[in-house]
């Protein structure tokens, strides 16, 4: 897959004609700008951006439209892990700031279960035949997952990311005969 931009400027000539009211109100630099670093692409051309870089672009661009309800696919697209947690911070902190509501598509394991507070598990097989449960809450939602896939996750005591118990192992085993596939607190 391959992000192919069409502006043919800057990034901040971009974010002046998209955004302006927010790319220039203090909070949103604060919140959404710094900690994407956006501040340091603002000279470069958008079609010279790499694809880590036109993902944290387009990130800001889509909080910075204002409205009720944010559908987000894939922010994780093109970043690397530690941009991804930095993302998902974002991401979260501004819609819980600006009390909205997002749905976010997203396939890393690691930034999901951090921006979900509700999930919705969708079963059967993919492309022939599917149910959408309905949202519940992240730990259901994840034990419900994980059940279906015969995988137990427990949180790192050290980072608190999630990961997953070696097949078999006496924690697997553990949280698989407590119905715990999905394990907060270690």
């Amino acid at each position: 897959q391959k992000i192919s931009p069409k502006f043919q400027s800057t990034v901040r000539h971009l974010l002046h004609q998209k955004i302006r009211d927010s790319y220039m109100h203090p909070q949103f630099v604060s919140d959404v700008m710094k900690p994407l670093q956006i501040e340091q692409l603002m000279d470069q051309e958008v079609v010279n951006l790499s694809g880590g870089e036109l993902q944290r672009v387009a990130l800001t661009l889509c909080l910075g439209k204002p409205a009720d309800i944010y559908l987000i696919d894939e922010p994780s697209a093109y970043l690397d892990s530690e941009q991804r947690i930095v993302a998902s911070k974002v991401i979260k902190r501004f819609i819980l700031h600006a009390k909205k509501t997002a749905f976010v598509v997203e396939h890393d394991f690691i930034m999901a279960t951090y921006l979900a507070d509700r999930v919705i598990v969708y079963e059967g097989t993919p492309s022939v035949d599917c149910i959408a449960n309905s949202p519940q809450s992240l730990l259901t939602g994840m034990n419900l997952f994980l059940s279906h896939l015969d995988i137990t996750f427990r949180r790192d005591p050290t980072n608190y990311r999630p990961r997953i118990n070696k097949l078999e192992s006496t924690k697997d085993r553990e949280q698989k005969s407590a119905g715990t596939y999905y394990y907060l607190d270690d």
